[in-house]
């Protein structure tokens, strides 16, 4: 695999991007709504560097099914649907990939009557976009490469890896999905 970020990397672009937020945000309470499971370690930092009232919510979607490497179907979990009426959100993704969850992630929580509804990425894949929509707040600009590591997976392996990395398209063949080890 290729190391394409670093943790101090990393660290230092989150820290940008709270600065972003908490000017955008200044004096106002913020509702984080993370997607569940990617964006779990972005989210906890994010929530560490925004120096503002926060409330933090999860909502389940996933597109990406046992070994693929490109989205599927979006799939939404009901049940974590939060409260978002009269509040000022935040939707908090991983990856804009070609778009489409964000999208309806985005359509779904207007539905539900927020006073302002915006998104931000840590990371925005290169020429991936399908949809018009595009993150109010982005980390960083990647290739168009599978990516593992701070809260990203392939096969749930790779999400504790502090740094991001881009897997060679050996390696996303030869891994077994229950192992992890190459067959």
């Amino acid at each position: 695999m290729q190391e394409l970020l670093s943790a101090e990397e990393i660290e230092r672009g989150v820290a940008r991007m709270a600065g972003e937020i908490q000017r955008g945000y200044a004096g106002r309470s913020l509702t984080l709504v993370g997607v569940l499971t990617g964006s779990i370690v972005f989210l906890a930092d994010l929530i560490r560097k925004l120096d503002l009232p926060v409330r933090v919510a999860l909502v389940q979607a996933r597109s990406y099914r046992g070994g693929a490497t490109r989205p599927g179907r979006l799939v939404v979990h009901p049940d974590f649907t939060p409260d978002v009426a009269g509040r000022d959100i935040l939707l908090v993704d991983d990856i804009f990939d070609t778009g489409q969850t964000l999208a309806h992630l985005l359509d779904m929580l207007d539905e539900l009557g927020p006073t302002s509804i915006h998104s931000a990425v840590l990371l925005r894949k290169s020429g991936r976009a399908k949809v018009a929509c595009t993150p109010d707040y982005v980390g960083f600009e990647i290739p168009d490469r599978f990516v593992v590591g701070y809260g990203l997976d392939y096969h749930d392996l790779y999400r504790h890896l502090p740094y991001l990395a881009a897997l060679e398209e050996h390696e996303l063949t030869e891994l077994h999905p229950t192992t992890g080890r190459v067959s």
